[in-house]
């Protein structure tokens, strides 16, 4: 359930997910306030939900309106100019909990004054409601402060936590550019049962389902992701023809490795 006063400033399909998955938790509209400068028509839960309030800019908020969660679901290279006009809010002593990839809570304080941060870093998935979220709390943060942004952020998928802000570089590689790894994967299964002689159309819906499948029962298993392969690995068939390519010591595993490696190294840049 989710309880409090929130200012979500940025509701782009992060931002909208959010407010989705907040709104099938039960919260009241009358309860959120959007920032969003292209306008309510631009905001699709506004459209549902009439009594949520949508503004286009912060100098527009009611001075009455206090919020518990200032959320800041804004692209990384508008922050500049959208983060410090917030800073006034700190005397109200809400805690700001940020979406915006490669901002570090020192960023915050900077632009805030305040260390009541609390930063994460959500997935594609959440559009559907099955992301995964890291949250980073900086030691200002209060318990009870912590458990809200854990509530808000599991609207739209699983939540987990690191004590140690300087792992989230590794976090965004492994998780939040992931996606895009999982979606090649299946862009390259469909390309080559094209050139192995599949109808294009075919192709496209036996990779795809092939994919979803996958990861939906990676999901509901307890047993290890190599135990499942194993599982699906008969002895000289065909499928340990393939990973006898794929398993090859330039193969897929170090390939991904240095993949992560290049997205974790390129976070830090982006940080700095």
């Amino acid at each position: 359930m989710i309880e409090g006063t929130i200012l979500l400033v940025g509701c782009g399909k992060m931002g909208g997910a959010l407010l989705e998955g907040w709104f099938k938790q039960g919260m009241n509209p009358v309860d959120a306030m959007v920032v969003e400068p292209a306008g309510r028509d631009a905001v699709m839960p506004c459209k549902k939900h009439r009594a949520l309030s949508c503004v286009a800019h912060v100098k527009d908020v009611p001075r009455d309106f206090r919020p518990d969660v200032v959320l800041f679901a804004v692209k990384p290279q508008i922050a500049d100019d959208v983060v410090p006009a917030y800073a006034h809010l700190t005397a109200q002593h809400p805690v700001f909990l940020s979406v915006i990839a490669g901002k570090t809570t020192a960023y915050f304080e900077k632009h805030l004054g305040t260390g009541a941060i609390v930063r994460a870093m959500p997935n594609t998935p959440a559009s559907v409601g099955k992301g995964i979220s890291v949250l980073y709390a900086a030691p200002p943060v209060s318990a009870v402060q912590a458990r809200v942004c854990e509530v808000l952020m599991s609207a739209v998928g699983q939540v987990e936590w690191i004590k140690d802000e300087a792992l989230m570089d590794a976090v965004t590689a492994v998780s939040g550019s992931g996606p895009a790894y999982v979606f090649l994967l299946a862009e390259a299964l469909r390309d080559a049962g094209i050139a192995s002689g599949l109808p294009a159309d075919l192709a496209a819906r036996l990779a795809r389902a092939t994919v979803a499948g996958s990861g939906a029962l990676l999901e509901q298993s307890d047993i290890a992701p190599d135990v499942l392969r194993q599982n699906v690995t008969s002895p000289g068939g065909t499928t340990a023809a393939a990973l006898a390519v794929l398993m090859e010591s330039d193969g897929f595993k170090p390939l991904l490795a240095k993949a992560v490696a290049a997205a974790t190294k390129r976070s830090k840049e982006l940080a700095g």
